[in-house]
C-alpha cells in the first residue's frame, strides 16, 4: 500500500518523510488497515515519520469493534538496530507494537520476533500469532526484499500527479534482480482501478501464481 508519483518515486529527490497522497488516498489507506491483522513498517520509514498511520474514520473503527477486532491493526517493525528514541509519537500511538529484530529491546514494544533468516519463516511465525492479512506501509528495501521472496500476493499503488525525479524510487535501484517470475506474462492480474479525485488513481495488482 504505498502512493507514488507519476516516475515512481516514494519521496522528494533529498529523501525524508514521503508527503504524496491527498483525502482519497488517506480514505483507501484507512479501509486497507481496517482490513488488516497488521501492518509492516520498515526501520528507515519509521524513522522518518517518527509514527505510523491511524484509522480515523468512525465508520471503521465501529466496524473493527463490531468484528471484535482492537480499533487499530498491530504495527509490525522490522529493524536489525532497534535503536529508536522512546519519545517519538509512536510510542504514544493507541496500538500493539510488535518487533521483527535480532534480538528483544527492553521497552518500546508489546511483543518481539525473532528475525528469521528468510521472509517465508517471518511471516510464518506472524501467522502463528494470528495476523493473517498484513499490510505493507514502506519503505522500498521492505518492499524489494519481499518481492525478492516473492510473498508479496497482492499491491495497491496510489499514482500521484506529480513527477520527483531523484533516487528516491518505490523500489531500490540496484543490480540486484527480481525473480523471473515476477516479470513473466499472467503474474499480476488487475483488480481494478479507481478515481480517487484530484487526479489521484488507486490501481490494484493480484499475484498470480502457478498451480
Amino acid at each position: 500500500m504505498l502512493a507514488i508519483s507519476l516516475d515512481g518515486r516514494l519521496a522528494p529527490p533529498e529523501g525524508g518523510a514521503a508527503q504524496l497522497g491527498g483525502e482519497g488516498d488517506r480514505r483507501a489507506l484507512e479501509q486497507a488497515l481496517a482490513w488488516a491483522d497488521a501492518c509492516l513498517i520498515g526501520a528507515g520509514t519509521l524513522r522518518a515519520h517518527q509514527s505510523t498511520c491511524l484509522i480515523r474514520s468512525p465508520q471503521l473503527l465501529q466496524q473493527r469493534r463490531s468484528e471484535g477486532r482492537a480499533e487499530q491493526p498491530a504495527a509490525v517493525v522490522v529493524s536489525r538496530s532497534p535503536d529508536f528514541p522512546s519519545t517519538w509519537l509512536f510510542f504514544d500511538q493507541p496500538l500493539q507494537r510488535w518487533l521483527l529484530a535480532p534480538e528483544p529491546v527492553d521497552q518500546g514494544f508489546d511483543r518481539w520476533f525473532p528475525l528469521a533468516p528468510t521472509w517465508p519463516e517471518r511471516l510464518k511465525a506472524l501467522g502463528a500469532a494470528g495476523i493473517q492479512r498484513l499490510v505493507l506501509l514502506g519503505g522500498a528495501q521492505l518492499s524489494a526484499d519481499l518481492l525478492q521472496a516473492d510473498c508479496v500476493d497482492a499491491l495497491q499503488l496510489t499514482l500521484v500527479p506529480q513527477l520527483l525525479g531523484g533516487r528516491c524510487s518505490w523500489l531500490p535501484c540496484t543490480d540486484a534482480p527480481l525473480p523471473v517470475a515476477l516479470a513473466q506474462p499472467g503474474a499480476w492480474q488487475s483488480d481494478g482501478a479507481e478515481d480517487l479525485g484530484g487526479g489521484e488513481w488507486l490501481v490494484r495488482y493480484r499475484r498470480i501464481r502457478p498451480g
